[in-house]
């Protein structure tokens, strides 16, 4: 059934069809028992506790689908175990110029360069207020594209700030490549600055007698082993609880597409299938020189539930998904979730 529907909605631009899939989505979980009976249908249960959080099941969604917190109870009903939302950014922006994303169809891939467009921290956490019971919402959370390099630590601090009573867990994301200089924010010396600004914050939260909620940091598949050397080191000095691997990369080779039509399409983050085996890579490596130690949520590549199952062995605790679920749809979170949980 999917296939079909994907066939139709892949006859439009990308983002386009982004949006008919949210409308239709949103449309069919109107109706009455339809939400209650796709969840039937596609969750399957799996507790686990990861960084002190009771997750139904391994497998979430990863940033970047519902960027704006607006679809969280429809895609809550596709089998998620959790959902994460943003980026945010404090101030409202449109992003990048359109056409920002693309597909690979041969390589199950998509290039996107969307520029984390959102509507802006203050409205996704009124949306937030009302979010569904017992759904895990994890808030990723980014710089605005106009604040300098400079004054970063001051935007993740706002998103934080805001958002802090109104999720479960918090991601950093300095590792988009569709934000100019944002990388930067992955040297020692400004993301050890960031970090600690969010370490103050939460101590201030948890004087005044909330909990503690988990902070991790989202790594580029791009960066070399030294690099990931420095971030576990980063990790470990602000005292954050641990890492997600990886966003998309800037690497292009590989992949079966054609390379002008490629070229054609410019720049923006690939994710998709390319990415599983440089990603689990990375997610093995941090898990090795840890000994074990570093929480990890995998994602990248996932694109069966082979795939997913993958990053658990390679150390990951939970996964995300996205392009694999543009692709494959919610059988790939029902598959996923089930192989997972019939070998762990």
């Amino acid at each position: 059934m999917y296939s079909i529907i994907r066939s139709i909605l892949f006859l439009f631009p990308a983002e386009k069809a982004h949006h008919l899939t949210f409308n239709l989505l949103g449309g069919l979980m109107k109706i009455p028992f339809i939400s209650s009976i796709t969840k039937s249908i596609f969750f399957v249960s799996d507790p686990i506790q990861f960084l002190g959080i009771n997750f139904p099941n391994r497998v979430g969604l990863a940033a970047g689908l519902d960027k704006n917190a607006t679809h969280l109870k429809a895609l809550g009903s596709l089998g998620f175990g959790f959902i994460e939302i943003g980026t945010v950014t404090p101030k409202p922006q449109d992003g990048n110029d359109k056409p920002r994303l693309f597909r690979l169809k041969e390589d199950e891939c998509l290039i996107n360069r969307m520029g984390f467009n959102n509507d802006g921290v203050d409205k996704i956490a009124e949306r937030l207020k009302s979010r569904p019971k017992n759904l895990i919402v994890g808030g990723n959370i980014g710089k605005n594209k106009v604040t300098p390099n400079e004054e970063a630590k001051n935007d993740y601090g706002i998103c934080f700030t805001k958002l802090y009573p109104l999720v479960d867990y918090f991601v950093v994301n300095v590792s988009s490549p569709n934000t100019p200089n944002l990388r930067e924010l992955q040297d020692k010396g400004p993301l050890l600055e960031i970090l600690n600004h969010l370490i103050t914050i939460r101590k201030e939260f948890v004087g005044s007698g909330q909990i503690a909620k988990p902070i991790l940091l989202k790594i580029a598949p791009d960066l070399s082993l030294s690099q990931i050397d420095d971030v576990v080191e980063i990790v470990q000095e602000s005292g954050i609880e641990g890492l997600v691997a990886t966003n998309t990369t800037i690497e292009r080779s590989g992949l079966l597409t054609p390379r002008e039509t490629v070229a054609n399409i410019g720049t923006g983050g690939l994710s998709g299938k390319i990415l599983q085996k440089r990603s689990s890579e990375i997610i093995q490596y941090i898990h090795q020189k840890t000994n074990g130690k570093m929480p990890i949520i995998g994602v990248g590549g996932i694109h069966d539930a082979d795939s997913a199952l993958e990053k658990i062995k390679a150390g990951a605790s939970l996964v995300q998904v996205y392009t694999g679920f543009v692709y494959g749809g919610p059988a790939l979170v029902k598959k996923a979730a089930a192989l997972i949980k019939s070998k762990f």
